[in-house]
Order: C-alpha cells, then sequence, then structure tokens
C-alpha cells in the first residue's frame, strides 16, 4: 500500500486518548477536530525536562529523495514505547510547497507515520497561515509608512530587506515590482516573495521560548535602513504586538497520533539550509516535560540541521540531548561512492565501502560535540546483506553500533533494536554536550570552526561585500549573534558536486544577511534558494480528491 492508504486504513484515536498517555487531562485541550489538539504552553516543566532524555535524530549528507529521518524518528518512537519507554516524538510541521512539489508529504512513510496524515500535510492547525500573515503584516505596514506623510520614518526603500512570504513554490514571486498603479496604490519599489518557512518570523518561533519572548523577537526584526543609514526595526512600526496577536494560537503545540497510537508533537517548520531547520524550543520542552524520552529531528545532513540544532537551539534553550541517531541508506552511500543517480538502487559494496567516509565524517563531527552516536541503517528492499554487514562492520570499527532500522515496512516491530541501542548509549554513558562554539566569540571565528570542525574544510574565503556586511552589523552590535549557516544540503562543502567526504577545499562566504529578531548571523556561502519552483511534474498532478471527500496520491 501506498504511505496514504496505509494512514487512511489505520482507525485513530480520539485524542483526549493520546493525551491521557500524557496525563494530561482533557480540559487542558484546545481541539481541532477529534484528532488535533493544541497544548497550553503551561504544562512546560523545567524540572522535569533536565530530568528526561532528548534524542536527536540526523543523517548523512542525503541524496535528491532524503534518507528518511522522519520515518527513522516515528519509528523509533514507536521502538521505544514497544520496550516499554514512555516516549514522544517531536517533529517539524510540513510545507504545502514541497508537498505540492517535488518532495511530497512530510509526515513519516509506510508503517512510521504520524497522522491525521492529510491534515498534517496541509493546513493542519493554521500555524503555517500565522506566520504568514505576521510576516506580509509587517510589509504591509512597512509600505505604508513610505507614503505615510505624518509619521514617516524616512526608510530608505532601496535598503528594505524584509520580503513578503506565501507557503507555496512559486518561482515567478522571487523578484517582482510593488506599488505601480499611481500614488493610490503606494511607492513602486522591488519586493519579492520568500517561501514562509525562509520567514524570519517562522525562525523567531520555533526560537522563542514563551509569549513575551515572541513579542520581544518580532519587535527587534531589522527591516532596513533610514536615508541616514539608521536601522529600522519593526518595534519602529509598532509591528510587533500585532504581529504576536496573530500569533497568539500558532505559538502553542500540535498534538496528534502516531499510527501505533503513540504520542507526537509537531511544532514549526523553518528549512535546514537557510534557516535552523528544527522545530520550536517551546515544542521539545513540551515532550521533555511530559514524557520521559523525545525524539526529535533536524533537517538534512548532520552537517546543517544537527550542527544548528546543537549550537543554536540547545545553546538558547538550555536543551541537554543524550543521544544522536544518526540516519544512513546504503543507496546514499553508494550514492557518495560515485553511484549515479540511475544506479542508486543497484547494489554495488564497491560503492558503499567507497562512499563510507561521509557518514565517517558525520560520525566524526558528532562525537565533537561529545556525544556518541547510534548509526541507524533506515532499510530498503534492494539492500543487500553484504552491503550492510559491511556498515555495520566499519562503524564498529569507529566503536559505534549500526543497527537496521525497518520502521517503514514493520513500524515499531521493526525499530525495537534501534531503541535498545539508543536506551543503552543513554543509560551507560554520561553524554556530556558541548557546542562547538561559545555566541561570545568573533564572528569570523565561529564562521572558521563551523567551517573547519563541521564541513572539513581548511578554511573560509570571505568576498568584499560580505567584509562589509560583518563591519556593518559589528557596528549594530550583534557580534554575539548565533551563526546559522546557509549552504547548500547536497555536500559536506559549499560545492553540491563534491560528493563524499570531500578535503583540501576552502567555503566562501558570499554576503552575510541578519535576522536580529532571531538573534543570527547568516553567511551565505553560495547562491541560496528562498524560494523553490515546481518541478516538470509536481506532486499535485497525482492527487486526487473524490467526492466524499477521500484523498488520494499524497505521500
Amino acid at each position: 500500500m501506498t504511505d496514504i492508504e496505509i494512514a487512511q486504513s489505520t482507525t485513530l484515536a480520539h485524542i483526549r486518548e493520546i493525551a491521557s498517555k500524557l496525563n494530561i487531562n482533557e480540559s487542558e485541550l484546545e481541539y481541532f477536530g477529534k484528532y488535533k489538539a493544541k497544548l497550553p504552553l503551561h504544562l512546560i516543566d523545567e524540572e522535569k525536562i533536565e530530568q528526561n532524555n532528548l534524542i536527536l535524530v540526523t543523517a548523512i549528507t542525503p541524496t535528491p529523495a532524503g534518507e528518511g529521518k522522519t520515518t527513522v524518528s516515528i519509528g523509533l518512537n514507536e521502538g521505544l514505547n514497544k520496550i516499554g519507554k514512555k516516549a514522544t516524538v517531536v517533529l517539524r510541521e510540513p510545507s504545502l510547497g514541497p508537498v505540492f512539489g517535488i518532495k511530497g508529504g512530510a509526515a513519516g512513510g509506510g508503517y512510521s507515520q504520524v497522522v491525521p496524515m492529510e491534515d498534517i500535510n496541509l493546513h493542519f492547525t493554521g500555524d503555517f497561515n500565522a506566520i504568514e500573515k505576521a510576516n506580509n503584516l509587517l510589509s504591509a505596514l512597512i509600505d505604508n509608512n513610505l507614503q505615510s506623510k505624518t509619521k514617516n520614518l524616512n526608510i530608505d526603500q532601496r535598503t528594505i530587506t524584509w520580503k513578503r512570504v506565501i507557503d507555496m513554490n512559486d518561482r515567478s514571486l522571487r523578484q517582482i515590482t510593488i506599488g505601480l498603479g499611481g500614488t493610490a496604490n503606494g511607492i513602486p519599489r522591488e519586493d519579492g516573495f520568500n517561501i514562509t518557512p525562509a520567514s524570519e518570523v517562522m525562525a523567531i518561533l520555533c526560537m522563542a521560548q514563551n509569549l513575551h519572548d515572541l513579542k520581544e523577537r518580532l519587535g527587534k526584526i531589522l527591516i532596513g535602513f533610514t536615508r541616514d543609514k539608521k536601522p529600522v526595526y519593526a518595534s519602529d512600526l509598532k509591528a510587533e504586538n500585532a504581529m504576536a496577536i496573530l500569533l497568539k494560537d500558532a505559538i502553542k503545540p500540535n498534538l496528534v497520533q502516531t499510527l501505533e497510537k503513540n504520542p507526537a508533537i509537531i511544532h514549526g517548520g523553518p528549512f535546514a539550509n537557510i534557516a535552523q531547520g528544527t522545530n520550536t524550543i517551546i515544542a521539545t520542552k513540551m515532550g521533555l516535560s511530559l514524557s520521559d524520552y523525545v525524539v526529535t529531528e533536524a533537517g538534512f545532513g548532520a552537517d546543517l540541521g544537527a550542527e544548528k540544532f546543537l549550537d543554536i537551539k540547545c545553546q538558547v534553550s538550555g536543551l541537554k540531548p543524550k543521544g544522536v541517531v544518526l540516519v544512513a541508506t546504503v543507496r546514499a552511500l553508494r550514492y557518495h561512492g560515485g553511484a549515479s543517480l540511475d544506479e542508486l538502487n543497484t547494489p554495488n559494496p564497491d560503492f558503499v565501502d567507497k562512499g563510507f567516509e561521509n557518514l565517517e565524517k558525520h560520525i566524526e563531527s558528532i562525537r565533537k560535540f561529545n556525544l556518541e552516536p547510534v548509526v541507524a541503517i533506515n532499510a530498503f528492499s534492494n539492500d543487500t546483506k553484504e552491503e550492510t554487514e559491511l556498515i555495520i562492520n566499519k562503524c564498529a570499527q569507529m566503536g559505534i553500533k549500526a543497527v537496521i532500522s525497518e520502521g517503514w515496512a514493520k513500524g515499531g516491530n521493526g525499530t525495537t533494536d534501534l531503541a535498545k541501542a539508543v536506551v543503552e548509549v543513554v543509560e551507560k554513558q554520561n553524554a556530556d554536550f558541548k557546542p562547538i562554539y561559545q555566541f561570545n566569540m568573533p564572528i569570523k571565528e565561529k564562521i572558521e570552526r563551523i567551517a573547519k570542525e563541521i564541513y572539513g574544510a581548511d578554511g573560509v574565503i570571505y568576498e568584499k561585500k560580505a567584509l562589509n556586511q560583518l563591519k556593518k552589523y559589528s557596528a549594530l552590535g550583534f557580534d554575539d549573534f548565533a551563526v546559522c549557516m546557509a549552504k547548500t544540503q547536497k555536500s559536506l562543502s559549499d560545492d553540491e558536486t563534491l560528493r563524499g567526504r570531500p578535503k583540501g577545499f576552502k567555503v566562501t562566504v558570499r554576503e552575510i544577511e541578519i535576522a536580529a529578531g532571531a538573534k543570527f548571523i547568516i553567511p551565505l556561502l553560495g547562491k541560496m534558494m528562498r524560494m523553490p519552483g515546481l518541478p516538470e511534474a509536481p506532486a499535485s498532478e497525482h492527487m486526487f480528491i473524490d467526492d466524499d471527500g477521500k484523498i488520494t496520491g499524497l505521500s
């Protein structure tokens, strides 16, 4: 069966039954129908958070199809519950653009899914819509101020960096001209749209620890400069309260369930190549307040999502993971060993052997955080025993436990070995997590530590524009911000064509962007896309809804 057929064949429990497993009283739930609910923030308990176990799921450098982090995360959660652990999986929300574009759904796969799958992949509880509206409210206030006669802030429209957003892949909106049609329609200027997960409002929602923190961060959004080169913030437009009002419900985490009726919390959804790629701090803390084990994931490979989770999210929130699961697939190791895209499903131990160097580098990188990973070999039907044993043996030579994960095909029954391996690491090893850098280090030192320690680069090259921007942002007092690298997910380097474990390279910082509300310095390594386009044959072409409202083709 397809993913959606599996999901639709499952009888869901009422969400109050799922809440009861977490000892949440029914009166605390804010219902969105029978199978979804929002959770109030007062359920977060900082004392319990410190006692419980946070497990991060990350991956090797992915093939274009991805390596199944979400499927492994959900499967691991099922496996932990199977072996008697009280566990919750905490994930990001899918973006509509990729769902209807090249990726399809993002609620797991096979027998390791979160449900209701259709709702989660589509509008869910409206969080993305609220983020979009808050973002675009600020855009409207900016353009309104440009033509104001009484409250004009003297904004230089050429310096405005704030863009509108929409949660759809639409390349025609990347660069547009607005305000045409005469004085009644505003001031003509260049503008553009990003996709909603790329909005700084999304990043802020995921970094905020409460409503007060959210509002303060929204007010600190840098939108541009005046004609006499003074910074202009959202608070100068008195925007933060109105934006926070639009986000008052979106800040609350969403409770759903897995196919095996275990708890799942889904909240927030920034991309990992241009933002932090993790769910909200609030959602992770909620899970840790209610469960003994929390399984969460970070986008793309460990060089992006895991690095940002560990260096940014953990430092800001005080979270300390006790284990890491590093997802690998035989097909990805074939890819990194030299297989073409057409050869990914063709067994080839030589390619796997050569491609292991990519997994090896990610293992080394996780160990730099004083954490010991467990490798999950996400199983595919064309894997051979020779290839999987090769991976297990090479991991063993590094002192790493590698376990075959069959969550896609078997659900929790296929992940109990992985769950036991994770529990063993958590209970037998005294994890002493430490980040790669501290926020108070100079910006260049933070960038270079990530490039050298995590990417394996020999150094960093700064283009003139980036150096000028560093100087400007330093003068504005942003030196102690986190570094949120914007880099291709297709390679450890900044050159997407370099597979495996590139060596002897330097990364080039083309320019530096700022997300002052999120407190991110964003070095751009290469040209990063904030508004994807649709492929030649979008996933939407294969979707169908019948007269009774039943959806097919969403996977």
